[in-house]
């Protein structure tokens, strides 16, 4: 077992190495080190072995994802692959109306519910963001209702990229800790009263943020970890198999070369104007 790679381990190997715990509190568990060649010392204490977090597991989670034309669809289907796995969990794909919703990428969303078939006290709020249709749904009465709505009654609300830019329209990133794409983060997260945030994942109370596309993975990991705890979370984790090896690491500006860093933050040069003034007119 020793020889064989990370990458070449079957579930059935896992579920071999799991069996041999059989008896281990879940105390001596958590204190147990990964065997050399089974798993990374990263991959945390070690899984229940009997599997009922799996097999029996425990959640009837609401969650509402926001969709909107314009958005960027991968902000959204990243996390939401996490809980659409989540046995028992009622995942919805929110709109004002049920008709398709075309994204940035020419993919087009179906809403499984629209706003007036949400009831108040969803498990999680979720906004996720885009290019110019996000300023549109800023600035978009249906949209900005419907989250003041619900917030106040959400356990969580998170968003992704500039769809932290829609929170702060709403008023609820005043006072909280917050991050976005960095392209906005810096520049206008202050103008909703938000403290921004250089990180991946910037969780202050009930309030989660994540920066640019690809973020939204590690969300919907965090948010299974909250909602199901870490054994659930890794297990969906290797079945998605999420162990990112990036060609380049290039993927915020601190580590890219400053032509490609340059570029991109050239791209819409008067998008963080046209939020900034959305914010000073939504919330002073």
């Amino acid at each position: 077992m020793s020889s064989i790679s990370r990458r070449r381990v079957t579930f059935a190997g896992l579920s071999l190495a799991g069996a041999s715990t059989a008896g281990v509190s879940t105390a001596a568990r958590a204190e147990e080190s990964c065997p050399t060649g089974v798993a990374s010392p990263k991959a945390g204490p070690r899984p229940d072995p009997s599997g009922d977090y799996w097999h029996k597991p425990q959640g009837s989670e609401r969650i509402a994802l926001v969709a909107y034309p314009g958005m960027t669809a991968l902000d959204l289907l990243g996390p939401q692959y996490f809980f659409a796995t989540m046995k028992g969990a009622k995942v919805d794909i929110v709109s004002p109306t049920p008709d398709p919703v075309l994204c940035d990428r020419n993919v087009t969303l179906v809403p499984t519910a629209t706003f007036e078939e949400i009831e108040k006290g969803v498990d999680l709020l979720f906004m996720p963001g885009g290019g110019v249709g996000t300023l549109d749904a800023m600035d978009d009465d249906r949209y900005v209702s419907f989250l003041q709505k619900h917030g106040p009654s959400a356990k969580y609300i998170g968003s992704i990229c500039t769809g932290v830019l829609i929170l702060g329209a709403a008023g609820l990133l005043d006072g909280y800790r917050a991050t976005g794409h960095w392209k906005v983060r810096d520049a206008c997260l202050p103008s909703f009263g938000a403290t921004p945030v250089n990180e991946r994942l910037v969780k202050d109370r009930n309030r989660v943020t994540g920066a640019g596309v690809t973020a939204g993975i590690d969300f919907g990991l965090h948010m299974t970890t909250v909602f199901r705890g870490p054994d659930y979370a890794r297990t969906l984790q290797l079945i998605a198999e999420y162990d990112p090896q990036p060609e380049f690491n290039s993927g915020v500006p601190e580590k890219a070369w400053p032509e490609t860093a340059n570029l991109v933050a050239s791209m819409l040069p008067e998008y963080n104007e046209r939020a900034i003034s959305i914010a000073t007119r939504r919330v002073g």
